[in-house]
């Protein structure tokens, strides 16, 4: 068993325990990604750039966690493999994001 199957199955696990599963629909999953995410970046809101230096790392790892979690939640929902998304993801950026455009830039691939 492979890193991924084995934390999905603790993830499920969890889940059941607690008859969680029917607050799992993909709308509500979504839901939370969002709110995890949006607490992580609390951690960040309004800092200077040596106040971020200085965020509790065990906060960090505490949110992203939480959004990890609701990410492979909703992976498993769709029966999605997140290496294959995210390589899939990766081949369409690059063709939208050229090396030689937009190396070293932020800008926008439709302002390249």
């Amino acid at each position: 068993m492979n890193d991924y199957d084995r934390i999905i199955k603790k993830l499920i696990e969890f889940r059941n325990e607690r008859d969680w599963e029917q607050f799992h629909d993909p709308r509500n999953l979504a839901l939370a990604l969002m709110l995890e995410a949006a607490e992580l970046n609390e951690l960040f809101l309004w800092k200077k750039d040596h106040e971020v230096e200085n965020i509790d790392i065990g906060r960090i790892k505490e949110e992203l966690a939480d959004v990890l979690t609701y990410s492979f939640f909703l992976a498993h929902k769709y029966n999605l493999d997140i290496f294959q998304i995210v390589e899939e993801k990766m081949i369409k950026n690059g063709q939208k994001y050229p090396r030689e455009k937009a190396r070293g830039t932020a800008k926008k691939y439709t302002e390249l």
